[in-house]
């Protein structure tokens, strides 16, 4: 699993800042892509407990999200 890039991480950025002006996009789907990218940051720093923390709690959020569908 590789670091998120730079250009994936402004990507989503400027994703979430659409859908909080506009509501446009989906919701639950923008939740996994930044659960996805918290992932892939919290491995490629393996004794960061932080990271990980903060990955699985946007994982649970992002299940959430996609169990209310």
């Amino acid at each position: 699993m590789s670091r998120p890039s730079v250009s994936e991480v402004s990507a989503l950025l400027a994703d979430l800042a659409d859908f909080r002006t506009s509501s446009a996009g989906d919701h639950a789907e923008l939740m996994s892509r930044k659960a996805d990218l918290l992932e892939r940051i919290a491995a490629a720093q393996p004794g960061d407990t932080e990271a990980a923390e903060v990955a699985a709690a946007a994982r649970a959020r992002a299940n959430e999200l996609t169990a209310d569908g």
